[in-house]
């Protein structure tokens, strides 16, 4: 794509193979960093969305029939493109949505990957003869790939969160329309270039900026889609799941968390620390298993706030594409907004401000917070309770593991815990008692490829990633034979 003076792609709708733009409304799109212009992004109409279905539809008809080994040829094509173009993209990337070049880096490097897992998954995908009662009679079942797909995404990783409903589509033998988010567009568009690119039928990749609301309910609605995938908050994810619900469609929602970090008796109180404090300032904060509220036993509780407090007051912020950065801004004033207002509940409840808590004194532009430390929490803090989805860390004691699991479950939400400690014992216990989809120990890794990522409770149905997140994209078909 032809970058304009800022290093900034001009900005398309992909629909039925051709890229579209003129003659539509049209919004700014900001660097969040800096607070500049840096293009237009053209808003699609209700034709838009209808011809994008339409062809999907029809490119379906003939994609569905490629074999697994011609899809995954076409995806590992898509892999390679990813990593010749990683500079620029990740660039892009950095330019609209706020965080560091490195992360950026990473996050592009993360999409080629999950192109190739899913490349070489799908020609695993088979189904299974049933042993019949009668021996006249065969029984099979058979995965077919569900259909038209609409998928939804949100800004925080906008490339890889983007890549997690399009490769497991592409793979599956399904075609897929996407609307992917009006603060940071740029980077899907250009992944959508190199699908096509690699070979990617017209038609069988949509990519539709605009309203919402107009879109997600005119494709939901329309008869053609057969499967709807949408990443985001736990309030949207019940509007989409009611959507598809009443429209009969299968949904997959990976909605919000708050996910809880307990630091036991027994665990490496600095080690815990300086992890929970590089894994919490990640990306701003902005995801959804950002490690959150840190439940420290009694006996470490002080050693470990030291140490958290003085690893977060080593994180370098400012804008993404200067050397050394490692937290970026929050995209838009209203999460600053949000930052604000969590804070302010908080001390107005009787918790202390540890570090940060406001906007840094040298950001005169831009959607800048301080990394946070909050104590002393009650339990009616809004913080508490609601995801803070930016750089504010919630730390509290504990006196038994018995407490630490209800402090842990005490919210609606339950996509990912995380736990350190050195017994095997305690591992199982909370293994058993933490009421999240994901569960790790001792590491903050938890979005390999390989696994299933998907939350219990609000967090959302359905998994992405791993065997199972690509077999959301098929049905299942029973044949009988005499």
């Amino acid at each position: 794509m032809e970058l304009n003076g800022s290093g900034y792609p001009r900005v398309q709708l992909l629909v039925g193979g051709r890229w579209i733009s003129e003659g539509r409304d049209r919004i700014v799109v900001r660097n969040p960093a800096t607070d500049e212009v840096l293009g237009e992004l053209p808003m699609a109409t209700e034709d838009d969305v209808d011809h994008a279905v339409l062809a999907a539809a029809a490119a379906f008809t003939s994609w569905r029939c490629a074999t697994p080994h011609e899809r995954s040829a076409i995806l590992r094509r898509v892999a390679a493109l990813l990593r010749e173009r990683r500079d620029v993209l990740a660039r892009v990337l950095t330019l609209e949505q706020g965080k560091p070049l490195p992360d950026a880096l990473l996050e592009i490097a993360a999409c080629a990957e999950v192109f190739e897992w899913m490349a070489e998954e799908a020609p695993r995908v088979g189904g299974r003869i049933i042993p019949s009662r009668d021996p006249l009679i065969e029984q099979a079942v058979y995965y077919e790939p569900k259909g038209p797909v609409a998928a939804f995404t949100p800004w925080n990783f906008p490339a890889v969160l983007a890549v997690r409903k399009i490769a497991p589509a592409l793979a599956s033998g399904c075609a897929i329309v996407i609307k992917p988010p009006e603060e940071a567009p740029a980077t899907v568009a250009m992944i959508g270039r190199i699908c096509s690119d690699a070979g990617v039928p017209p038609g069988v990749l949509g990519i539709l900026y605009g309203s919402p609301d107009m879109i997600s309910a005119r494709l939901i609605e329309n008869a053609a889609i057969r499967k709807v995938t949408f990443t985001g908050s736990v309030a949207v994810g019940r509007i989409v799941g009611a959507s598809a619900g009443r429209a009969l469609k299968k949904v997959t929602l990976e909605l919000g968390g708050h996910a809880p970090v307990v630091v036991c008796g027994d665990a490496d109180a600095e080690r815990a620390a300086v992890l929970g404090a590089s894994r919490k300032f990640r990306n701003a904060g902005q995801y959804c298993h950002c490690p959150t509220r840190f439940l420290v036993h009694e006996s470490l509780y002080a050693s470990f706030l030291e140490r958290f407090v003085l690893a977060a007051q080593a994180v370098t912020v400012g804008n993404g594409l200067d050397d050394a950065v490692q937290m970026g801004p929050l995209i838009s004033k209203r999460r600053v907004a949000a930052m604000q207002a969590l804070c302010e509940d908080a001390v107005a409840k009787g918790a202390r401000v540890r570090l940060g808590g406001k906007v840094p004194s040298w950001a005169r532009r831009g959607n800048f917070w301080e990394p946070t430390v909050l104590t002393d929490l009650h339990k009616d803090v809004a913080a508490m309770k609601e995801e803070p989805f930016g750089p504010i860390a919630l730390i509290q004691p504990f006196s038994s593991l018995d407490e630490a699991v209800s402090m842990a479950n005490d919210v609606s939400v339950g996509l990912c815990a995380y736990a350190f400690t050195r017994s095997t014992e305690t591992t199982r216990r909370l293994r058993r008692e933490l009421d999240a989809g994901v569960i790790a120990f001792n590491t903050f890794q938890v979005t390999a490829m390989e696994l299933p990522f998907g939350g219990v409770k609000d967090s959302g149905v359905g998994y992405e990633m791993g065997a199972e997140g690509l077999r959301e994209y098929y049905r299942l078909k029973t044949v009988v034979q005499g």
